[in-house]
């Protein structure tokens, strides 16, 4: 008995023994091989640790899978392999077939799922890669026979690219899951379609779902997110016919499903809160719908119904419309003439979601494309952007949605009649509102009459006030609703003022535009000149950073800032007052090679721009009264005055630090791409510290010449940055600087600036100077400079380059006389 006891307990302990060996060699390994099969419930994971490949169940089903899902999280699953066949209890085994295919196996030892990529005997072993791909390889000759990139679920993760190969018709493409417990193959598909635009689209039983817009080389012009993207890189390339879209390499965990329902969901993982965070969805709407309104018809979500006509057409049938049901969308009133230039004419329609069957030509100018489509009977409709040219429709307009201040314009085809007047209809319902208003203005001119006389000794009253203001004060009138909007400490002027100053907001006095409104020039009575920039009534967006603009910058005061001199708040309308700068903005002046700045901007007048840019930065930081972070910090966001003194501007980002505080995080990342710091990007997390990256970013682009969000090196694969590094780390630094204001005498200086502003785009916040340690070091203070890191982003950002190539004439800058930074909801 007592010999039974302790062989029974010899088993048992060699068993618990050989499992716990087990463990820990799967644990420490990234392959399968024959001799090394995986058996439920262990695992392998790749070599960063970042992705395993084992079982998992769904919640509430006894179910099994082999699956790949991030370490961070069991349940964050990227692939599954068995999804229509799931195993029943635990007893699953993936080992190889005797054909050198991957299977998995029951207890039966019947064959669950296979990679089905050989019919001959071969020696293969399988790998899960560092970025969470599942490779099986020719041992012999290191060829790659299958891979799970190559047939995705329902996620897209870095570097895993969706494709659509033009000439061979063979496309990679996500599919949803049935239902969130079950993994099997649902009703919905994304992927890239790639005919005429590259476009991403999800399809509904193989109809179009959602369509993102055409990509333009940078973004996806139908994705209104992308505009200001929170997260940079993902990029279009065409590789002889075969298109393909891939999400941004890196160590950020992300990844994008298209979910049960359909939507496109992409999450970041939070390590803070140990989760994933929802950062995108789409559709977000009704309009995001794939042709929610027919053909013809214009979806706006503001709208109520969301449904309209276009300029020129009517319902087909008008019971359904009224119904709601938009599906047999609008037809033409008026037909088209085509007879001469002056038969037929073109609708503008600002901020638009361009429709579905674009087809693409090249041109530089909106009006190349008028032309064009002008001469062209057949062609319906026009659109242009700066990256993509000249954008024609030929059939019915599609899938069309009115944007918020965003998205290019789009000029629809109509027949004269229908924009000059002349048609009889339309006077008719112009007439009939125009008597009926006629007689309410009469009503309502007494009762004005009346308010007016009870007001007067008032208006006397402010007209006394406003001729005790100083000569500089031209045009400016207290108002009591200052403080409704947080701006009391700043002096407010009358619209009536700011309308007579610009000449009622004409446009020949417009100086720039943006997601915020317009900016235009105006001079008060005293003759002095100023740049009022105004919130656009229709922008849906703006208000928050008008009120944060106007307080952070009524809090300080220095050279190098921008000087705001009031703002206006009556009713809807929100400007801002700013001083004059008439050279206009550096990256107008720095990024064209035909300005004549450039015989200006010599190699000392560009470091004395840094400097000061330095010491406005370092103001923000240190000097002023509260602590302030700018967070878009970028050469349209730098005016130059009439001496080409530099002044940071556009504080409509910005945020004021209390006490002691060093960094915040924020779930709403804004700014531009390019110029975040990768904490702030892709955490929320901001401080002095990111906007050290800005600067340093800001200081390549002035000794280069070049932008960094337009420049890609073609030889090495390298973004500025990139480029920087490697030159500099070359000891041929030299190189990297614009060839315009190399001197001998200042050669060493030069490079000397291209370290410094390496150290500041270094990925961690705490390796990167402060910047009173940067004017330090411009300065020669600190003559041994420390050695920096490669940056992040050297050798993987090249989005300019994706999709398509600027042409010679495209030379990235500004064109706006005034910088605007686009501000717009994430």
């Amino acid at each position: 008995m007592i010999i039974t006891k302790t062989h029974n307990h010899f088993i048992n302990s060699l068993f618990f023994i050989l499992c716990f060996h087990l463990h820990e060699i799967y644990a420490q390994t990234n392959t399968i091989t024959p001799n090394l099969p995986i058996t439920d419930p262990n695992s392998i994971v790749s070599n960063n640790q970042v992705f395993r490949l084992g079982f998992f169940a769904p919640e509430n089903t006894n179910n099994r899978y082999l699956a790949i899902n991030y370490v961070v999280s069991n349940t964050s699953v990227i692939w599954v392999a068995n999804r229509n066949n799931p195993l029943t209890d635990r007893s699953g085994t993936v080992t190889f077939s005797s054909d050198g295919n991957l299977i998995l196996i029951n207890g039966r030892n019947q064959t669950i799922w296979s990679t089905n990529a050989t019919s001959s005997p071969v020696n293969t072993t399988a790998e899960l890669s560092d970025a969470g791909n599942l490779i099986l390889r020719d041992n012999t000759t290191g060829r790659t026979i299958w891979d799970s990139f190559s047939h995705p679920t329902s996620f897209l993760v870095p570097t895993l690219r969706l494709t659509d190969n033009i000439i061979t018709g063979q496309r990679i493409r996500t599919s949803s899951w049935r239902s969130p417990t079950d993994p099997g193959v649902g009703n919905f598909t994304a992927g890239l379609q790639a005919l005429n635009i590259p476009q991403i689209f999800t399809w509904l039983n193989g109809r179009p779902y959602y369509r993102s817009g055409p990509w333009n080389g940078i973004i996806l012009i139908g994705v209104q997110d992308m505009y200001s993207p929170y997260l940079d890189g993902f990029q279009v390339q065409n590789e002889s016919g075969n298109f393909y879209f891939m999400a941004p390499p890196g160590n950020i965990l992300m990844k994008i499903d298209v979910n049960s329902t359909g939507t496109l969901v992409q999450t970041l993982w939070n390590e803070e809160n140990r989760a994933w965070d929802i950062v995108w969805v789409a559709p977000q709407n009704d309009c995001d719908h794939y042709e929610t309104c027919g053909p013809n018809g214009l979806c706006n979500p503001l709208n109520s119904p969301i449904c309209s006509c276009l300029r020129g057409f009517e319902p087909v049938n008008e019971d359904e419309w009224g119904s709601g049901n938009w599906t047999s969308g609008c037809e033409r009133r008026t037909e088209l003439q085509c007879d001469g230039e002056n038969a037929d004419s073109f609708l503008r329609m600002r901020s638009m979601k361009v429709p579905d069957f674009a087809e693409r030509y090249p041109g530089s100018t909106e009006d190349e494309c008028r032309v064009r489509c002008l001469r062209n009977c057949s062609c319906l409709a026009y659109s242009h952007d700066t990256n993509i040219g000249c954008m024609f429709w030929r059939d019915r307009l599609v899938d069309i949605q009115q944007f918020n201040g965003v998205g290019p314009d789009f000029y629809v085809r109509l027949a004269a009649s229908e924009l000059d007047g002349n048609n009889d209809r339309r006077l008719v319902i112009i007439i009939i509102p125009v008597v009926v208003g006629v007689v309410f203005l009469l009503i309502c001119a007494f009762v004005a009459w009346w308010w007016m006389g009870k007001r007067k000794g008032k208006q006397i009253k402010d007209q006394k006030a406003l001729e005790t203001l100083a000569p500089d004060s031209s045009g400016i009138l207290l108002k009591d609703d200052s403080d409704k909007d947080g701006i009391q400490e700043l002096p407010l002027f009358t619209f009536k003022a700011l309308a007579d100053a610009t000449n009622q907001f004409h446009d020949s006095n417009m100086l720039g535009r943006g997601g915020f409104g317009y900016v235009y020039k105006g001079k008060l009575g005293n003759g002095k000149d100023i740049a009022v920039k105004r919130l656009s009534a229709n922008s849906g967006q703006g208000g928050g950073e008008f009120r944060n603009e106007a307080v952070v910058i009524s809090k300080v005061q220095h050279r190098n800032l921008v000087k705001l001199l009031g703002c206006c708040a009556e009713g809807e309308e929100k400007m801002l007052v700013y001083e004059y700068m008439p050279n206009k903005s550096l990256d107008f002046c720095l990024f064209d090679p035909a300005h004549p700045s450039q015989k200006v901007l010599d190699w000392e007048k560009r470091f004395s721009i840094v400097e000061e840019i330095g010491r406005g930065l370092l103001y923000l930081h240190r000097d002023s009264r509260v602590k302030i972070i700018h967070r878009d910090l970028k050469p349209s966001n730098v005016l130059l005055d009439e001496d080409w003194n530099p002044k940071i501007s556009d504080f409509g980002m910005a945020r004021i630090f209390g006490g002691n505080q060093d960094q915040a995080n924020t779930s709403r990342v804004v700014g531009t791409y390019g110029y975040m710091a990768p904490e702030y990007a892709m955490e929320g997390r901001f401080s002095e510290k990111s906007d050290v990256y800005s600067f340093g970013i800001l200081m390549l682009e002035i000794v280069s010449g070049k932008k960094n969000t337009s420049y890609y090196n073609q030889e090495w694969s390298l973004s500025l940055l990139g480029c920087a590094w490697k030159l500099w780390n070359e000891d041929n630094g030299i190189a990297f600087a614009d060839q315009t204001i190399v001197n001998r005498d200042f050669e060493g200086e030069i490079v000397r600036c291209i370290q410094i502003a390496l150290l500041c785009v270094q990925e961690f916040p705490k390796d990167r100077p402060a910047v009173q340690t940067v004017l330090s070091m411009l300065s020669g203070e600190i003559v041994d400079l420390p050695l920096p890191e490669q940056p992040l982003f050297a050798e993987k950002w090249d989005r300019s380059h994706a999709g398509s190539t600027m042409g010679t004439n495209q030379s990235g800058f500004s064109v706006n006389d005034l910088s605007i930074t686009v501000l717009d909801g994430r």
